[in-house]
């Protein structure tokens, strides 16, 4: 997905896919179904991954399988704290510090460890009401962990 010269286009696919991929509702059993959704994919293609889904700060789904570790952690409340502050994917932020050529500091006033610029955090987007939560992946390159969520979503959302 990268391409150190596309980055604005690159931004605007995800802004296409935060636009495509809303809830019409979003309760627990949603969250729930959409975690073990991303856990099976994962296991499927033999990969380990870290998901977490939130609503309005509260965890509704969180599951490590075995080979992660606690950066894990640290990389998901990175990519939690950036949906919720700027209402986009990790990704996009992401993408938007990189085409700046500064650091998160110097682009969005905001702490580099605080938001780490990196792929994996999506907005849980409820029509007409907007951003309530975040669904996030860690343990595989940024662009994977996105697209796993894209892809799940796309498959529950029906699209």
């Amino acid at each position: 997905m990268e391409n150190v010269n596309n980055y604005g286009k690159l931004c605007n696919e995800i802004l296409e896919q935060e636009k495509l991929l809303q809830f019409d509702k979003f309760t627990n059993d949603v969250a729930f179904e959409i975690g073990l959704m991303l856990k099976k994919k994962a296991e499927n293609d033999g990969r380990q991954i870290v998901v977490d889904i939130q609503r309005h700060g509260q965890t509704l789904f969180h599951f490590a399988h075995e080979n992660t570790c606690m950066d894990n952690e640290v990389f998901i409340a990175a990519k939690n704290r950036i949906v919720n502050r700027f209402f986009h994917s990790s990704l996009y932020f992401a993408y938007r510090v990189k085409e700046s050529n500064k650091t998160p500091e110097e682009a969005f006033r905001a702490d580099s460890m605080e938001f780490i610029p990196c792929g994996g955090g999506f907005p849980v987007i409820v029509k007409n009401v907007g951003v309530i939560g975040t669904i996030t992946v860690s343990n595989m390159a940024e662009e994977d962990d996105h697209r796993y969520i894209v892809e799940v979503l796309k498959e529950y959302l029906k699209l």
